[in-house]
């Protein structure tokens, strides 16, 4: 790096708020003061949903992230999924309350600002191909003797190390692998992957609150920091329950069965006189008597087809078949009512104009639309969970490529102006 860039002399340190907080995307700013990770400075490498999510999720919170993005093109999100007059609501989505740079990771000089980045920040968070940060020269191991109290979170389809370590990753695949795919699903058909990202989610989440891990053990028991490695496929395994256990104790191999569990008895989706649709569950024995109440069936409590949650399971399709029939004799607003009359668990099928229209969505602010100088308004969910003293906020929705490279480079790392132009005419930045 150029002598006359002044990179290191100024920089307030891990922890503390830093002078990156000029106005973002909506005149709004990161680094206010708000949220419980206020000062956390960290930066996001990598494209796609996994990484994305991590950084959203920090940033919900207040912890200023910096999204490098690839000169020109930026996040392959920007284009990924539904538009609206060629702005990606995906990124829309996963961008928001972050800082957007542009930087050319192949090149040299792009290598230099993004070790001065990382020298300066409490978190990396990076989802590249395993071996990819290693074949730039920023293997995390190098990266953590520059600021030992770097914590490094490495996403990947299959993990850093291992067989498949080197192969392509995408949410899809783990889903398969993960053994979701084969549990999810009717058992007349094909196993059914989720319409959505699921496995770059359920990682993401995983990957977030293992982050607090690191940065616990790093500030409370002087740790120092330490390099997080999270696969695509072992989060969504975790979830599946005690399969191993059941393959191991049972030699059973858990099969698809729709709506159904394999636990308990009723579970289903049940379509109503309406042609709408609502789920029961009772996964107690006095759900499963209130139930038989709401369809007005006190009989089927002393039935022996019926009258424990073995037998249930057992005559599961004659259970399903009573509690259908009655369904289609009622609306679901009458289902509702007389499922809440009994204390009977019931809840409607809803898409996402049932969720924007309800109640008790609204009572809760879990939706906000927010100002966006592309969408004129952007309704998304809000921060969750609901923190009573610090609570998180959306700030502003992903922004422009490059938005923030001044506020980024200029006051948060003290280049001078001169440099960062020079960097920008030979596309770095």
């Amino acid at each position: 790096m150029d002598a006359n860039t002044n990179n290191t002399d100024d920089m307030t340190g891990k922890g503390s708020n830093t002078d990156m907080d000029a106005t973002a995307a909506g005149g709004n700013t990161l680094t206010d003061g708000q949220g419980p990770l206020d000062g956390l400075v960290v930066v996001e490498a990598g494209s796609m949903i996994a990484a994305g999510q991590v950084g959203r999720l920090l940033a919900d919170f207040g912890a200023t992230v910096v999204k490098i993005e690839r000169p020109g093109t930026g996040d392959h999100l920007r284009r990924f999924g539904p538009q609206k007059e060629g702005t990606g609501l995906w990124w829309k989505y996963l961008g928001r309350n972050k800082h957007s740079v542009t930087l050319d990771l192949s090149a040299d000089a792009g290598r230099a600002v993004f070790e001065d980045l990382v020298g300066e920040a409490d978190v990396l968070v990076e989802n590249f191909r395993p071996g990819t940060l290693e074949k730039w020269g920023l293997a995390p191991d190098g990266l953590l003797e520059r600021n030992p109290d770097l914590v490094a979170l490495r996403i990947s389809g299959f993990g850093q190390t291992g067989p498949y370590a080197e192969r392509p990753g995408f949410g899809t695949l783990a889903e398969s692998m993960s053994g979701f795919a084969h549990l999810n699903g009717f058992p007349d058909r094909p196993p059914l992957l989720p319409p959505t990202g699921l496995a770059d989610g359920v990682a993401a989440m995983f990957s977030t609150f293992s982050i607090m891990f690191a940065l616990w053990h790093r500030e409370m028991h002087d740790g120092g920091g330490q390099v997080i490695d999270t696969s695509l496929i072992e989060p969504i395994f975790s979830l599946l329950g005690p399969q191993p256990l059941r393959y191991q104790q049972r030699d059973e191999i858990e099969k698809r069965s729709g709506n159904r569990s394999t636990s308990s008895a009723p579970r289903n989706v049940y379509r109503t006189r309406d042609e709408r649709y609502v789920a029961i569950s009772a996964s107690t024995q006095p759900t499963a008597m209130r139930i038989f109440d709401a369809i007005d069936r006190p009989d089927l409590k002393d039935d022996p087809r019926f009258e424990t949650n073995e037998r249930r399971l057992a005559n599961v399709d004659e259970l399903d078949t009573i509690i259908q029939d009655w369904m289609a004799e009622h609306s679901r607003e009458e289902v509702l009512a007389t499922f809440d009359e009994t204390g009977a668990t019931v809840a409607p099928v809803f898409n996402v104009a049932d969720i924007a229209d309800d109640e008790h969505y609204r009572a809760r602010e879990a939706l906000v639309e927010v100002e966006d100088e592309d969408l004129g308004t952007g309704l998304v969910q809000n921060a969750i969970p609901k923190f009573s003293e610090t609570p998180g906020t959306v700030d502003h929705l992903g922004p422009e490529l490059g938005a923030h490279n001044d506020a980024v480079y200029g006051d948060f790392l003290d280049y001078e102006e001169s440099f960062r132009e020079e960097l920008a005419e030979k596309e770095v930045i």
